[in-house]
């Protein structure tokens, strides 16, 4: 009798994932992320650098990916930088959003998204980790055709004193 039972609720767990496996994936919804979706390229003076990075959709909208690329010239004895990056963002909107960074130096860091009110920010926060830097990436739109974008670090134990690494504006390109 117990093997019955153990058979059929064998059953049921393959049939209800067979049912899981047949649904579609829900799409992840990008709303709060359209003001960034396109190509953009930095803005400033050459002589500080260049860069470009794109935000969009992929995978059947289930992930937002951006890419960056970077150049920096030679500067007070230290040589010119090429930087590129690539992040992921997954998730439904919202607080359980997340996003993944990967970089040519090695760096792998994890965030969770935050929106500000009224679409006026989007803010991804890397989790507090003893005896690590903590990051946060910050994209404040201006206009639909221009971006402000901060990156801050927080000591290790220091998890909310940041301070500004990195801060600079991008224009939409197109």
């Amino acid at each position: 009798m117990k093997r019955t039972y153990l058979a059929l609720g064998i059953g049921f767990i393959a049939l209800a994932l067979v049912a899981a496996a047949q649904q579609p994936a829900k799409t992840a919804s990008w709303e709060a992320w359209r003001p960034l979706v396109g190509n953009w390229v930095g803005e400033g003076p050459s002589s500080q650098g260049a860069s470009y990075f794109s935000f969009l959709p992929d995978l059947q909208d289930r992930i937002l990916v951006r890419k960056n690329h970077a150049e920096y010239p030679a500067a007070n004895g230290r040589p010119a930088i090429v930087h590129d990056d690539l992040m992921i963002i997954y998730g439904d909107s919202g607080p359980g959003q997340k996003a993944v960074y990967f970089d040519n130096e090695g760096h792998v860091i994890e965030y969770a998204v935050s929106f500000l009110p009224d679409k006026k920010a989007i803010v991804l926060v890397s989790p507090a980790v003893s005896g690590a830097p903590r990051y946060r990436l910050s994209y404040f739109p201006l206009d639909q055709d221009r971006v402000r974008i901060t990156f801050e670090i927080a000591p290790p134990g220091q998890p909310e004193s940041f301070g500004m690494y990195l801060e600079g504006v991008g224009r939409r390109q197109g």
